[in-house]
């Protein structure tokens, strides 16, 4: 990544100048949803989860919860697209869900734009090449969020999460805010084609193959 002035502070400063104005002047907004989340969907409130931020370091994502606790007769978590509630469902439409993550900015632990962050599980199954997303914060937004978000294939988002990571700058940036408000007004690819959400990462097809290969 280049060490531009806008990279090494500005980028940082803008992301805790903008944050606290959000936290600050949308906390009435923050209030509403916690109650409504609550009467709606139950506790806890917030979906608490731990992701690996910049340089892999780990830390806790926050965001409003979007699923029921439903559970089958064995007292088994139901799947997915059952426990997705019409009301969780606008909230992810919308990305208000994700408005708690405003305080993991604030924090520094993301950024405002970024790779997002991704399950903890996954960082043993990238490519070296695909490791380098963690060389800068995760975003609330970042390039592969603003050219297809779940409708990309696993390659497809690493290959863009490096790109990004490559050409850091206000101008990329600003084009990826404005990129995502106009995929959030059009709802475009909330849901892959076959997951209410993205399906999950298995690692890369060549490295499974070369992995099988070597143990026959």
């Amino acid at each position: 990544m280049k060490q531009t002035l806008y990279a090494r502070f500005i980028k940082r400063l803008l992301d805790l100048m903008i944050s606290g104005c959000v936290l600050l002047l949308l906390s009435p907004v923050y209030a509403i949803l916690a109650i409504l989340v609550r009467i709606k969907l139950g506790k806890p409130v917030l979906f608490c989860q731990e992701r690996p931020g910049k340089d892999e370091k780990i830390f806790r994502l926050y965001k409003f919860r979007t699923m029921t606790d439903a559970r089958d007769a064995n007292g088994e978590l139901l799947d997915d697209a059952a426990r997705l509630t019409r009301f969780g469902q606008f909230l992810r439409r919308t990305s208000l869900d994700e408005l708690p993550e405003f305080y993991n900015i604030f924090r520094g632990d993301m950024s405002l734009i970024g790779p997002r962050p991704l399950l903890v599980e996954y960082l043993p199954l990238y490519s070296t090449h695909q490791k380098h997303r963690h060389d800068v914060r995760p975003g609330l937004s970042g390039l592969a969020q603003a050219h297809g978000r779940n409708l990309l294939s696993w390659e497809e988002r690493f290959d863009l999460d490096v790109q990004y990571v490559q050409s850091v700058s206000f101008k990329n940036d600003l084009a990826i805010v404005l990129a995502t408000i106009k995929g959030l007004v059009k709802e475009e690819g909330i849901s892959s084609e076959t997951s209410v959400t993205m399906e999950p990462f298995h690692g890369n097809p060549q490295e499974i193959h070369g992995q099988e290969r070597a143990k026959i």
